[in-house]
């Protein structure tokens, strides 16, 4: 089903190299590759002279150095924070500790919503609980440095404290985890709420930024429409789940087994996390009925 969106996996970035993406932005890749990674978590660095720093990344020697490198010579204003997946933020104690800068985020690590899965969420992308940052910053605020101005967009979905920054100089969105041009994002439960990617989906499609920078992978050049299919996928997704639901499927791996023909075995359990947040927004909108509160090991039916 991923073949109606339009991805491109086409990215020729070397670990631990500074690379130039536009005048004022640069990005270093992290060597941390894997089934939800891509070829490695990207930290960007903003400005000339007096920087920002994006998610600093993983707690990885090298590329923590890398990253310091890259700015060596430079004053770090701030470190921004897209969200506290272990891929992104632990790094960020010991970019703080070298540089002095700030921290800015949404706020520490949290579950969307009070859920008991029945079990550990044991995805590799999975919560950095010890994330704190200096600046909790809501929907909208803005942080600047010496010639650059970036925005807070808040956009959870893929986790429940996922922040974009709109950087204003060139019109661009650094996007995080929520619109990847390689794959699409994991929506995983209780990190994650399908009904609220959705609504954080459509109000970056409301918005007039032309290029996005994820990350992981190379750049959403159409956002516009490469969002749309994104929206369109997910649809389809949710479409065929009820599908499913109405040949008599009642258990999530059922359902995985089905609409996942060839899944890469690694994604499996990533797989039915997203159908899980499928059903839950389902029964939320009263499309799906389960006893109780959905659950993992639950039973679903039609309404």
């Amino acid at each position: 089903m991923a073949d109606d969106i339009p991805f491109e996996r086409e990215d020729a970035a070397v670990p631990g190299r500074p690379e130039q993406l536009s005048p004022l932005i640069r990005r270093v890749l992290c060597d941390n590759p894997g089934p939800f990674t891509f070829k490695g978590t990207v930290t960007y660095i903003i400005g000339t002279g007096r920087v920002a720093i994006v998610d600093p990344g993983p707690d990885n020697a090298a590329h923590i150095a890398a990253v310091l490198e890259a700015v060596k010579g430079e004053t770090v204003e701030a470190i921004l924070v897209t969200h506290t997946h272990r891929d992104h933020s632990p790094a960020t104690p010991a970019i703080k500790a070298a540089t002095g800068a700030p921290v800015y985020a949404e706020g520490p690590h949290r579950a969307a919503r009070a859920l008991n899965l029945g079990e550990t969420n044991a995805l590799d992308a999975s919560g950095d609980r010890d994330f704190v940052p200096d600046v909790a910053l809501r929907d909208g605020e803005v942080v600047s440095g010496t010639g650059w101005t970036v925005e807070a967009v808040f956009t959870p979905g893929h986790t429940a404290n996922h922040m974009a920054f709109a950087l204003a100089e060139e019109n661009t969105l650094l996007s995080g985890d929520h619109v990847m041009a390689w794959s699409t994002s994991i929506v995983a439960p209780p990190d994650g709420s399908m009904g609220d990617y959705m609504a954080s989906l459509d109000k970056l499609r409301a918005r007039s930024e032309t290029i996005f920078w994820p990350g992981h992978g190379g750049p959403v050049r159409e956002p516009a429409k490469f969002m749309r299919a994104l929206a369109h996928h997910r649809r389809l997704r949710e479409a065929a789940i009820l599908r499913r639901i109405g040949l008599g499927d009642r258990q999530i791996p059922d359902i995985v087994t089905a609409i996942y023909e060839g899944i890469d075995p690694r994604l499996k359990g990533a797989a039915g996390l997203s159908v899980f947040a499928h059903l839950e927004d389902l029964v939320t909108k009263g499309l799906v009925l389960t006893d109780g509160a959905p659950t993992l090991s639950a039973e679903f039916r039609p309404a």
